[in-house]
């Protein structure tokens, strides 16, 4: 597998139409494709994608969003989160986001929002600004708040065997609830 053919998949018009309102049938689409490659990418044996600009995204793209759609519902879709989180990060470093063409920055910045961690979310939201991702801004500062008041997003305890708290619980079960 090369990181070009991961970019040709998940760009593709076909994709783009699904980034976020994936489908049963796509979402195992991915999975018999593209499980094989997330394992190996866990297991750290696509590191060296990192040493360039389309790479990294590939492998953000492998760690972040493919185990959402293959993952659904199971804790597995945010086992690889931090791998997602760090390679972001390490692009973001060597100054990654300067060179990818701008329809692709917002993935490269993904796992920051997806992050629960609020030091990671205040760069994704400053990266989102910088590049002027107006869309993607919305969303990261969104996921921000949420971090912020409650220092984990609520919709995943459910699924990683997490106790709610009763503002938790309140706020899933208001119209203001981030369901994921």
């Amino acid at each position: 597998m090369q990181p070009s053919e991961i970019i040709d998949f998940w760009y593709s018009d076909r994709m783009r139409k699904r980034w976020f309102s994936s489908t049963p049938e796509l979402d195992r689409e991915i999975e018999e494709k593209f499980e094989d490659v997330w394992e190996l990418a866990a297991a750290g044996e696509f590191d060296d994608w990192q040493d360039t600009p389309e790479g990294a995204l590939a492998l953000v793209i492998v760690l972040d969003q493919f185990p959402l759609n293959m993952f659904r519902g199971d804790p597995r879709s945010f086992q690889t989160e931090r791998k997602a989180v760090e390679v972001s990060r390490a692009a973001i470093g060597k100054g990654f986001d300067n060179e990818l063409s701008r329809d692709r920055l917002g993935f490269l910045f993904m796992p920051l929002m997806h992050s629960e961690n609020l030091e990671d979310q205040d760069l994704s939201v400053e990266k989102f600004r910088q590049h002027g991702l107006t869309d993607n801004l919305r969303f990261a500062e969104h996921h921000r708040g949420i971090i912020s008041r409650f220092g984990r997003f609520p919709h995943r305890n459910a699924i990683l065997g997490r106790e709610n708290t009763s503002a938790e619980d309140e706020y899933l079960a208001s119209k203001e609830a981030f369901l994921g």
